[in-house]
């Protein structure tokens, strides 16, 4: 199948699952030249306490549009990737798809990858957390010619982003998939002019899937927590040992050293605590098995003061 095809339109087979996969769809599906041929997402899961069979919002996006729609449990099966190879089509588009593509499909047509960072940094499940968790500066996406290995195909353009110090995941999530979808559109509408570059291995980082014992912290470092508080809000949250969730602070300063956990004041609708080094605004938390409350008011209720410690 040759990507030339595209003066006259352009057919697309779309891989993806999450919200970041149904955004870049939805502006593939904006585009006259462009047609999505057929869909392949992750299967439909039970959500939820009542555990309620729920498609991906891909599936939806491409039920409204009476898009072929297919949603293998493993997309290496014999029959599973004869399917693929039977779907004519120019090019393979992949995003957050959260499955591994074998050669015959890579080798179908060019497998172009939306990965949320600046490759080679951050290959893995979970980079624009990775990004806050760091600190860093500055993020993107990079669109790369998928090969077999994980996040390490040749790239064919970034696009970037600065991040704000206070810069929450939703925030720049929200940034990163709409830079994610005009990127997507602007390689596919200038393949043929794009040369891809290898990526210098060595450079290479990587991130794990998030797990919700990552949320877990203790009060050594107050510019840690808060890193980590930016990029695990909502999910999985941060909390202390004893399950007390900080569900909103901000980070107060980065220099002192203190007792961890010490309640070192009082404010008109927060409290300041210190970490070994630096200290935290807190404003509200969440009692285990407890609604989120004022962090004043929970004080009050456990007659905790100036000089107690919240651990």
């Amino acid at each position: 199948m040759s990507p030339e095809r595209s003066v006259l339109g352009v057919k697309i087979i779309f891989m993806g699952t999450p919200d970041y996969a149904d955004e870049i769809l939805k502006e593939i599906l904006k585009q006259e030249n462009m047609e999505v041929v057929a869909i392949f997402t992750q299967p439909d899961k039970p959500v939820g306490r009542k555990r309620v069979l729920t498609p991906p919002i891909v599936k939806v996006t491409a039920q409204e549009n009476k898009i072929p729609i297919f949603q293998p449990n493993r997309l290496r099966d014999e029959e599973v990737i004869k399917e693929v190879i039977n779907i004519e089509c120019d090019f393979i588009v992949v995003a957050a798809y959260g499955q591994i593509l074998p050669q015959e499909i890579l080798d179908h047509a060019p497998c172009i990858n939306l990965h949320a960072s600046i490759l080679p940094q951050y290959r893995g499940a979970s980079p624009i957390q990775q990004s806050l968790l760091n600190d860093d500066k500055k993020s993107g996406v990079t669109a790369m010619l998928m090969d077999i290995g994980l996040d390490t195909g040749d790239i064919l353009k970034i696009s970037t982003i600065e991040i704000d110090k206070n810069m929450m995941v939703n925030t720049l999530f929200d940034k990163l998939t709409k830079i994610a979808s005009n990127l997507t559109i602007d390689v596919l509408n200038n393949y043929n002019k794009l040369i891809p570059q290898k990526q210098v291995d060595k450079e290479a980082t990587h991130c794990k899937k998030i797990a919700k014992a990552d949320g877990e912290v203790n009060f050594d470092s107050a510019t840690v927590i808060y890193n980590k508080y930016r990029a695990f809000t909502p999910w999985p949250g941060i909390f202390l040992c004893s399950g007390l969730k900080l569900k909103s602070m901000k980070l107060y300063e980065d220099e002192s050293k203190n007792e961890a956990g010490k309640i070192l004041k009082f404010l008109e609708k927060s409290i300041v605590v210190g970490c070994k080094r630096g200290s935290l605004e807190l404003f509200t938390i969440q009692p285990p098995s407890k609604k989120e409350i004022n962090i004043l008011d929970y004080l009050n209720g456990q007659r905790l003061n100036v000089a107690d410690t919240l651990i």
